[in-house]
């Protein structure tokens, strides 16, 4: 279950996905804040852990193209902060976390600044959640069709695909 959350949270990170067509500029500074426009999950999420709020993530470049993601989540009624660290390949796009127990792909869109990050389990090779990601958190008709093309590529299904609802900013209430 820890391990669910933790995936669920590193990809509330980073949801970006580049078209098939498109190659992943490795000089992408991709710090700043990004926001969730969509997000897919493979059947495995129950529906009490599918995120109904999201915040930006903060993405902050590291040396030697290491990524330090910082992701803010409510729980509980309380805004809750978790930092991670994606740990660059040799590969374009690829990132490991976790103790590289789990692999992180950024890939391009053809829709400037807008990315689809996808978390997989290297252990079985299998999909676990992607995220549309933008600089804004302005809807975008094309990014989508985008990512609606991606969860066709991925095998993965429509009906699992979610647009949680974009806040700037995490304030604690009682609601």
């Amino acid at each position: 279950m820890k391990s669910l959350l933790l995936t669920v949270l590193l990809l509330g990170l980073v949801a970006v996905l580049k078209a098939q067509d498109v190659p992943l500029d490795d000089q992408e500074d991709f710090s700043g804040f990004w926001h969730a426009k969509a997000m897919v999950h493979n059947g495995s999420l129950p529906n009490h852990k599918i995120p109904t709020r999201v915040f930006p993530v903060r993405v902050t470049s590291l040396e030697e193209g290491d990524l330090e993601v910082t992701i803010t989540f409510w729980k509980k009624h309380h805004c809750h902060e978790f930092k991670l660290i994606l740990k660059k390949t040799e590969e374009p796009g690829k990132y490991t976390t976790f103790h590289d127990k789990r692999v992180v792909h950024i890939e391009q869109t053809s829709v400037k600044d807008h990315y689809i990050f996808y978390c997989e389990d290297p252990n079985n090779g299998k999909f676990g959640m992607g995220k549309l990601m933008g600089r804004d958190s302005e809807e975008n008709p094309e990014a989508m069709e985008e990512f609606v093309k991606f969860i066709h590529r991925m095998g993965l299904r429509e009906e699992n695909m979610f647009v949680p609802e974009n806040r700037d900013e995490c304030v604690d209430d009682s609601d």
